[in-house]
C-alpha cells in the first residue's frame, strides 16, 4: 500500500528523492521555475508537474490532486518555499519595530507558505512538512487582511485545532549526510498516530543517528574524507589537470595569483593567514574579524599583505588598483579548506568559486569538482538524472544552482522514513534511539552509487 503526496516549490526534485524508496507516490508538483520544474519532469515522469506562479495555480493544484485521490485522503503535502527573503532578525525586534511604526522591508516571497495554506486546508493532508532557513522562525509577513504576522504564528492559526505541530532546526549532518547545513523543518499533523507520538514524546523527529562525539546507539558523522577521498586527483592550474574521466569530476581553473595563494594554504587553513614563502618567516599576524560599533561582523584591516621580515608579497587574496596591491576584503573562511575529518560545509550556489565560505579541496589545490558535490550533497545515493524532460541540455550552471538551492535528501528520507511508518499505522517503536540504523543504508566507507552524467 502506498501513501500519497505532494510536492510544492519542488524546483528539480532533489528534496522529493527521499521519497524515491518509501512506499509514497508523488501526485502533483509545483514550481515557478521551468528549467527547474523541466528536469523534475524527467526524474517524476509519473508526477503531474505544473509550472508557474502558485498565487495563479494553487487552485489547479487543489483540482489535480483531487483527481488522483478519488475518493482518498491525501497523506503528506511537502512544502519548501524560497528563502532568500527570510529575516536575520529577531522577531521581538521585527514586532517593535512594526508597533512603533517603523515597518520593516518585507520580501513578497516569503507571503509563498499563504497559497500554500490555501491548499492544505482544502486537501486535509494527514501530514505537512515544511522545510526551510532557521531563519523562518523570525520571519514576519502580511497576512490577506493586512496584519503582520510571524510565519509559523500564521501556519498553526490557519491549519486550526485539527493540526498540532512543531518547528525544530536541524543539523542533517546528525542524519549521516556528509555535509553540516541546518534548516527548519515544520511538521504538523491531523493523524491521530502522529498526534499521539507528538503528544506523549512533545516531538515527532526521529532521534538521530549520527554524532560529532557519537554515544551509544549512534555513528560517527560521515566525513568528507568517507565519501570523496577515493576521487582521482585534479588540480586546478591547467586544463589538463583539471577534469577527470568521469563527466562530472571536473573543477574550473584558478587563474595564476588564485593558485599561488591556494597551493600555499595549508590543510585546514584559510589563505587570508599564509605565511612567507620567500624567506619561510611564519609569525606574520593571522587574518581575523570584529563587530563593529553597530554590532556588524567586519573582516580585519590592517592583516599584512607583505610579510614582515622581508617585505615580499605574501600568497594571500590581494586586488591589484594604481597603488600596487592591497589585500582583498574577505572573511577568515574564505579561500579556506575543508577538512578531511569533518562533514563538508553547507554546499552553496557559490560552491564553484574558490573563495566561497570553506569550499577548498581539503589537500588538493582546487575546489570540489561536480561529482564529488552531488556525493557530499548526497544526490548520488540515489536513481537522479541531471536531463530535461523536453530533451534539451542542462548545463553545469543550472547544476550547481539546483545543489546550492537544494537540500541533501538523505537526511530528508530518514525523517521521512520513520513518518511514513507512522502513517501507515505501525508501531513508533521506530522511533527507539537505533531505529534508523537497521531500516536504512548508512554511508560508513566511500563506496557510493555514481550519478549519471548530463
Amino acid at each position: 500500500m502506498h501513501l500519497t503526496a505532494i510536492s510544492l516549490f519542488s524546483s528539480a526534485g532533489i528534496g522529493d528523492l527521499a521519497f524515491q524508496r518509501l512506499p509514497v507516490k508523488m501526485l502533483v508538483s509545483c514550481e515557478l521555475l521551468e528549467d527547474r520544474h523541466q528536469v523534475y519532469q524527467a526524474n517524476f515522469p509519473d508526477t503531474h508537474a505544473l509550472s508557474g506562479d502558485i498565487w495563479h495555480l494553487w487552485e489547479r493544484v487543489v483540482n489535480e490532486t483531487q483527481k488522483r485521490l478519488g475518493n482518498s485522503e491525501l497523506d503528506i503535502l511537502f512544502a519548501t518555499p524560497p528563502c532568500q527573503g527570510m529575516s536575520k532578525n529577531g522577531r521581538g525586534k521585527l514586532l517593535q519595530a512594526v508597533r512603533e511604526g517603523r515597518k520593516p522591508p518585507l520580501d513578497v516571497r516569503n507571503r509563498l507558505v499563504i497559497p500554500t495554506l490555501k491548499i492544505a486546508r482544502t486537501l486535509k493532508p494527514r501530514l505537512i512538512v515544511f522545510e526551510n532557513v532557521p531563519e523562518m522562525e523570525n520571519t514576519l509577513i502580511e497576512d490577506e487582511s493586512g496584519r503582520m504576522v510571524p510565519i509559523l504564528d500564521l501556519v498553526r492559526e490557519e491549519l486550526g485545532e485539527d493540526y498540532d505541530g512543531e518547528a525544530q532546526v536541524v543539523e542533517f549532518a546528525d542524519y549521516g549526510v556528509p555535509q553540516r547545513r541546518q534548516r527548519l523543518i515544520t511538521v504538523f499533523s491531523r493523524d491521530a498516530g502522529m498526534l499521539a507520538l507528538y503528544h506523549r514524546r512533545r516531538t515527532v523527529f526521529p532521534p538521530p543517528t549520527h554524532a560529532q562525539r557519537p554515544s551509544t546507539g549512534r555513528l560517527p558523522w560521515v566525513t568528507v574524507r568517507d565519501v570523496i577521498a577515493h576521487m582521482p586527483p585534479l588540480d586546478a592550474a591547467n586544463a589538463a589537470t583539471a577534469r577527470g574521466e568521469d563527466a562530472l569530476h571536473f573543477v574550473p581553473l584558478l587563474d595564476a595569483d588564485k593558485y599561488f595563494w591556494v597551493r600555499h594554504t595549508p590543510p585546514e587553513k584559510g589563505a587570508f593567514d599564509n605565511q612567507c614563502v620567500a624567506c619561510g618567516f611564519d609569525q606574520n599576524p593571522t587574518h581575523g574579524n570584529f563587530r563593529d560599533a553597530g554590532g556588524i561582523n567586519r573582516s580585519s584591516r590592517d592583516t599584512p599583505l607583505c610579510c614582515l621580515r622581508c617585505g615580499k608579497l605574501l600568497p594571500r587574496p590581494w586586488v591589484k588598483d594604481v597603488n600596487g596591491h592591497r589585500l582583498m576584503r574577505g572573511y577568515t573562511s574564505a579561500y579556506k579548506r575543508m577538512s578531511w575529518d569533518l562533514p563538508a560545509s553547507a554546499l552553496t550556489t557559490n560552491l564553484a568559486y574558490a573563495c566561497s565560505d570553506n569550499k577548498l579541496h581539503p589537500e588538493q589545490h582546487r575546489v570540489l569538482s561536480l561529482k564529488e558535490a552531488l556525493m557530499l550533497h548526497t544526490i548520488t545515493d540515489f536513481d537522479f538524472q541531471f536531463a530535461r524532460k523536453d530533451g534539451r541540455k542542462v548545463n553545469t550552471g543550472l547544476i550547481y544552482e539546483i545543489i546550492g538551492e537544494s537540500i541533501p535528501p538523505r537526511g530528508l528520507e530518514v525523517m521521512f522514513s520513520a513518518w511514513v511508518k507512522v502513517l501507515s499505522g505501525k508501531s513508533d517503536d521506530v522511533f527507539k534511539s537505533d531505529w534508523a540504523t537497521a531500516d536504512l543504508p548508512l554511508f560508513q566507507n566511500s563506496t557510493l552509487p555514481l550519478a549519471k552524467s548530463a
